[in-house]
């Protein structure tokens, strides 16, 4: 069952949290990442976000179908070009007439997923400075949020329940179950987002540069790819977090490149 981040005069988000679960071979840990998947919808308009792997294909397009027919899906919305972000285009664009808006540094690659030809006619490509996308009564603005992980990426606001979807930028290693929980003080998560957020994100430059443009919205909620929602104190925590975070080229130095022995 998905959760509810907002639903109120027609408009609605919903958050997939445990899709395609895959027991590792250890009986403990999963083989695949946890990952979010989300849909929106406004009046009989629809947006899905991330939509995922083939992992989660078949149970989002289940579960989509108690809230939405996925038949009027208008567009599919990755944050990048990553296979658990978008590795299921070739099944969505068989079930669905959606757009699919991706950067346009991903333009070319994204064909990749599919079958050849599937794709003519319904890439929209994202250029740098971001753009709004028109779903239903409102606009979803994609953001720039380039090299927070991928060259090009991009986060989406809804300005009608002022959730950031955030991509790999906030995430936190928990399983599926926890990440249905949203979090409120962001110590709690320090522990399963610091090492990550050290290795993916490029510099601590560019996650400034985000800091003072998010700075600029009215944020109630930051909703990451993989984990648990941050909402309430733990929104301004994590901004002021990533702010001052060293990470990505910050750490690296000669003893990270050199010939193995």
């Amino acid at each position: 069952m998905p959760v509810t981040l907002y639903d109120r005069d027609g408009h609605r988000c919903l958050m997939f949290t445990d899709l395609g679960h895959v027991p590792g071979t250890d009986g403990h840990a999963d083989e695949a990442v946890q990952s979010n998947q989300f849909l929106i919808v406004d009046g009989d308009t629809g947006a899905i976000i991330d939509p995922g792997g083939n992992l989660a294909y078949s149970e989002l397009y289940l579960g989509m179908t108690r809230h939405f027919p996925p038949q009027r899906l208008a567009a599919i919305l990755a944050s990048h070009a990553d296979p658990d972000i978008i590795a299921s285009l070739d099944r969505w664009t068989t079930s669905t007439q959606a757009k699919i808006y991706v950067s346009a540094v991903w333009e070319r690659f994204i064909p990749h997923f599919c079958k050849p030809g599937k794709t003519i006619g319904r890439i929209v490509p994202i250029p740098d400075p971001g753009m709004r996308i028109r779903i239903g009564r409102s606009d979803l603005i994609a953001l720039p949020a380039h090299f927070l992980h991928a060259e090009g990426n991009f986060q989406f606001y809804d300005p009608v329940s002022r959730i950031l979807f955030s991509g790999d930028l906030g995430v936190s290693l928990v399983g599926g179950q926890a990440a249905q929980q949203p979090v409120t003080n962001l110590a709690k998560l320090l522990p399963s987002m610091e090492k990550f957020h050290r290795r993916y994100m490029v510099s601590n430059k560019i996650l400034r540069l985000w800091a003072d443009m998010i700075s600029t919205l009215p944020i109630s909620m930051i909703v990451p790819q993989h984990g648990a929602p941050l909402m309430d104190d733990a929104v301004p925590q994590f901004i002021a977090w990533a702010r001052g975070l060293a990470c990505g080229v910050d750490l690296m130095g000669a003893e990270n490149y050199k010939v193995p022995a």
